[in-house]
């Protein structure tokens, strides 16, 4: 049941629809993949100017460089941090990523609204500019209705490639709160995702010695057979029904067929449900690496830098609460399971009970076809306003 504060909010966030679509268009609009740090910051000053203005002060902290062996870093993204905190009351942390996986060049590059107006297309309309949209206006329409809440907002932009940048500032500020809401999109069926497992990047890369396959055959040292030989054993690692997964992506090696090649690599990804399974896919690939400088050569690099999220008390319990919540509105919000990891991985490990998919309905992520429930606007944002209030003034 909701109390007539929340129904006043709730009414208030009524009457924005059209200026959370209005705002859904402008943030689409934005072209913030691909690393366009200009876009970016546009993106973030929209946002953040909107928070300071109802009390909050924010500060940038510079990213960190990622692992040299995940490839080139030209420009490395900020992160930011609006803060509201008030002195007597728990504390909120959202969390929510800038950044999408389309091509700001590319031909998707606006909000497209259906026919019958209940759907809409457009790059990261879904993932995640709808959920930064209602997770902003909740906090307006709760200054605007007089609700005391203590909250900060986090803001980074390379959560599509790893968090790498900003985790050490995600995990910083995690510390420091109650509460963790990622606004990541609902699940397919609206689900709230309340067990995450983890995952990590690895690469192998294997040195050999070149030379000419008709005139010296027997002088030269495949690194490619020596890769095929260790992804022969990689594919042999997962076992499905303990939820330990490794798999190989990206493979070079080689550069003509008339020559024995002296360089190849592969790069792979693993899923695992807890620490126990992850620490024991990091030993299995650690045991591929050779030792010494004899040919063939081989070296693993990993980096398991999104740590599992299983079903906690404490984030269960915020999960109950959101739906109890859900339930006052009139809404659904059934809970799920996924294999799917996100920055709330980061915050729970970091001591944060967080629940992380608080974000808007719709599906076709990463996608030309991504598309949002445009009625989930409201939806949803309602439910943020209610659920925060209630958070901060238990």
């Amino acid at each position: 049941m909701l109390s007539t504060q929340e129904r006043e909010v709730c009414d208030l966030i009524a009457r924005k629809q059209g200026t959370l679509l209005e705002d859904l268009k402008l943030h689409v609009g934005t072209p913030t993949g691909g690393g366009n740090l200009k876009a970016i910051e546009r993106s973030r000053t929209l946002l953040t100017d909107r928070l300071n203005a109802i009390g909050a002060t924010t500060e940038l902290t510079p990213g960190d460089p990622k692992p040299a062996w995940l490839g080139p870093q030209i420009q490395i993204p900020s992160s930011s941090l609006s803060s509201n905190l008030k002195p007597g009351l728990r504390s909120v942390l959202i969390a929510g990523h800038l950044d999408t996986v389309h091509d700001p060049d590319g031909p998707f590059k606006e909000l497209t609204i259906a026919p019958d107006g209940k759907t809409a297309t457009g790059p990261g309309c879904v993932d995640m500019k709808g959920g930064l949209v209602i997770a902003v206006a909740a906090l307006e329409t709760l200054a605007e209705a007089g609700v005391e809440c203590s909250w900060s907002f986090f803001l980074n932009a390379d959560e599509e490639t790893g968090t790498y940048h900003s985790q050490r500032a995600l995990r910083e500020a995690s510390a420091k709160h109650d509460f963790g809401l990622a606004i990541e999109p609902a699940l397919a069926g609206g689900e709230l995702a309340i067990e995450r497992v983890g995952s990590g990047q690895f690469l192998v890369d294997v040195r050999g010695k070149a030379a000419h396959v008709g005139r010296a055959f027997t002088e030269g040292i495949s690194a490619v057979t020596k890769l095929g030989e260790i992804l022969v054993k990689i594919g042999q690692m997962p076992e499905p029904e303990r939820g330990m997964v490794a798999n190989v992506g990206p493979i070079t090696g080689g550069n003509a067929a008339n020559a024995v090649p002296d360089h190849a690599t592969a790069f792979g990804n693993v899923r695992f449900p807890d620490q126990a399974v992850a620490d024991e896919l990091g030993a299995k690939l650690d045991s591929l690496a050779t030792s010494g400088e004899a040919l063939p050569k081989v070296s693993v690099y990993r980096s398991f830098n999104r740590p599992a999220k299983p079903e906690i008390p404490p984030t269960r319990a915020l999960a109950e609460r959101a739906r109890e919540v859900a339930e006052a509105l009139g809404q659904s919000l059934p809970f799920a399971k996924t294999g799917g990891v996100c920055d709330g991985n980061i915050m729970q490990d970091a001591g944060l009970p967080t629940i992380d998919t608080l974000g808007v309905r719709g599906g076709g992520l990463h996608t030309p076809d991504e598309w949002i429930d445009l009625s989930s606007l409201v939806e949803r944002c309602q439910l943020m306003a209610v659920l925060v209030m209630r958070l901060c003034q238990q």
